[in-house]
């Protein structure tokens, strides 16, 4: 039998769907046998499908049948292991007439897909902001079926970078160092404005057309598996958009979290999620940071609700299983309800056992940070196991510009970077901590630095050699800038040059970039497939120094390599007394410094230059 497509499936049944207009959807559109949790929960959405009866074909028997407040919707539960046909039709009946059908089918899995590697300390994540970093095809920049129309002159408006985009300029991700790629949120977003962005989903599964297909997504998802790196998705489990169509329909009022008192059940959170773990709080601060809206244009969804964590689940391995993902990164984490993001993240890893999904776990101490990993001392001191694989070190972030940028005292300047490394401890697995400077909502560090390369470069080697997965922001690699204070967010998310046939320069080209351009890629560049094929930094042991004079050292060492890194921050120029460094050097003499690719004598001092780092490999004494 020919195999359709998913656009032509859907349109074929939309098409049916039309002639008789009792259905409108059936998410998910199609499903996949072997899956280790064989129960498949389909939702049949038409005006007043509830009222009528449904019966499956081929004698399948359906497991359970719910029916909610709108009388519009049907879930309907089957076993997937008890289904011996490749398809079968979900009939819509009213007596003994049908008076609708739909032919779902039930595919075979990808070999080896259970067994899916994911991203790992061994990779570096590019993030990038689809809409501002390339346009690959102008023609779907508008669209007529989506509200927001493309326009450039906007800061907040739709530009129309495309999945094409990223496609076309691959070789230049890949040349670049990096091996894992996060895309901000691709689901169609049709608000009126300020839909760029992605994160006011409105069709969890359909990817918005303003960037592409979701064959587009899997052929970006695909290229990338076949250069050895990975597409992770940035998944959204706690609001959608307010004009998504179940929203404007919702099936039961608890499908989100409603406040009567606010217009259109709107109250705004109040974005306190550190109360999740405070065993004081009160119930009422805990009520608006965890239930509260994000913004006016985001109803929050109320995972305690069985059918929407049954629906989220289905979508986010749906996802993984259809476009070949090689990671989750979920947005606003701690905003969810915890127990039920628990079983979300267990009902995915059990599926996808090697799989990985960071959490966007904006609090700033490494205890409050922890407490949201699995198997996590700090969360089961609570009582609670997120089963969350990997979280985001926002403590490192927010402590590194104030390092670098402070004079040095007992507790301020480099001395912050230390201590936020003194509680390591606290992580169950540190290799698997997200770790940057920057990303699309905080200031552009290009920006806090004036341009500066040395800055961004002793930024870069810092989480490019600690414990954990480095992640860079598209652009900083060539020393964009964005004011988030004067411009807001449109700022920090400028357009890439040269992903518009109209701009006037195009910096995806090395030969092309200007001479400031050139003096941060060619570093990065440098570094970044350095790191690719160092294990000792990918899975090695640290050993810290305290910060003296502004430098701070710390080797990355195993049984067969041996690391030293030093950052500068210092005004002046510094030599080191390397006896001081004796236990991590042991007797070695000389090493070879990564960037300049000099070889550096390590007998009794080194000079570090002002504003500098240097990574030195260690040549073990013969």
């Amino acid at each position: 039998m020919k195999k359709l497509s998913i656009v032509a499936a859907l349109s074929i049944a939309a098409a049916a769907f039309s002639q008789t207009k009792p259905l409108e959807k059936i998410e998910p559109a199609f499903w996949w046998k072997g899956m280790k949790n064989p129960e498949l929960q389909i939702l049949v959405y038409g005006k007043d499908v509830a009222k009528n009866e449904v019966e499956l074909s081929d004698g399948i028997q359906i497991k359970d049948i719910q029916k909610v407040e709108n009388p519009n919707y049907v879930f309907i539960t089957v076993n997937t292991n008890e289904i011996n046909v490749p398809e079968f039709k979900i009939n819509i009946k009213k007596g003994n007439k049908n008076i609708s059908s739909y032919r779902y089918e039930l595919k075979k899995r990808t070999p080896g897909s259970a067994d899916r590697e994911s991203f790992t300390s061994k990779d570096v994540m590019y993030l990038i902001m689809p809409d501002r970093f390339a346009n690959g095809d102008e023609k779907n920049d508008s669209r007529p079926d989506l509200i927001e129309k493309n326009d450039r002159s906007l800061p907040n408006g739709r530009h129309g970078g495309d999945l094409r985009g990223i496609i076309n300029n691959l070789d230049y991700i890949q040349n670049l160092g990096a091996t894992s790629v996060w895309l901000t949120p691709v689901n169609e977003d049709n608000e009126k404005v300020y839909s760029y962005h992605g994160y006011a989903q409105t069709d969890l599964y359909k990817i918005d057309g303003r960037y592409g297909t979701n064959e587009d997504y899997r052929e970006l998802s695909q290229k990338l598996n076949q250069r050895k790196m990975t597409l992770v998705m940035d998944y959204v489990t706690n609001h959608w958009g307010v004009s998504h169509w179940m929203i404007k329909d919702l099936p039961s009022k608890d499908w989100i979290h409603w406040f009567d008192e606010g217009k259109d059940g709107f109250y705004r959170s109040n974005y306190k999620t550190t109360t999740q773990f405070d065993p004081n709080a009160s119930e009422i601060d805990k009520k608006y940071a965890l239930n509260g809206w994000f913004d006016t244009t985001m109803p929050d969804i109320n995972q305690k609700n069985p059918l929407v964590l049954k629906y989220l689940t289905q979508n986010a391995i749906w996802w993984i299983e259809y476009a070949e993902l090689g990671g989750l990164r979920v947005d606003t984490y701690p905003y969810n309800d915890k127990e039920a993001m628990a079983k979300w993240a267990k009902a995915i890893t059990d599926e996808y056992p090697k799989f990985n999904i960071v959490g966007e776990t904006w609090l700033y101490t490494a205890g409050q940070i922890s407490a949201w990993q699995k198997d996590s001392k700090t969360g089961e001191a609570a009582g609670y196991n997120s089963n969350l694989p990997s979280v985001m070190d926002f403590m490192l972030f927010a402590d590194m510009p104030k390092a670098l940028k402070e004079k040095e005292g007992w507790d301020t300047g480099m001395i912050k970077l230390y201590n936020v490394f003194t509680s390591d401890f606290l992580y169950p697995d540190l290799k698997n901590i997200l770790v940057f400077f920057e990303n699309h909502d905080t200031e552009r560090w290009n920006e806090i630095f004036n341009a500066d390369p040395k800055a961004y470069k002793m930024a870069l080697t810092m989480i490019s050699t600690v414990r954990g997965i480095p992640q860079i922001y598209y652009g900083s690699e060539i020393g964009m800038r964005g004011d988030k204070n004067k411009g807001g967010d449109a700022d920090i998310r400028r357009d890439f040059p040269g992903g518009w046939k109209s701009d006037a320069q195009n910096a995806f080209n090395p030969s092309s970039q200007t001479p400031e351009q050139k003096d941060f890629y060619q570093f990065s560049q440098k570094l970044l497939n350095w790191r690719k094929g160092k294990e000792v930094i990918h899975t090695g042991k640290t050993k810290n120094y305290i910060p003296q004079d502004g430098v701070f050292v710390y080797f990355r060492y195993s049984d067969k390599e041996n690391v030293m890194v030093l950052i500068n921050n210092n005004e002046k120029d510094q030599t080191l007394d390397l006896k001081r460094f004796s236990e991590s050097l042991n007797g070695a003499v000389k090493g070879k410094e990564i960037i300049s690719g000099k070889e550096i004598s390590l007998n009794n001092t080194l000079n570090v230059a002002a504003k500098t780092p240097l990574i030195i490999e260690i040549q073990n004494k013969n």
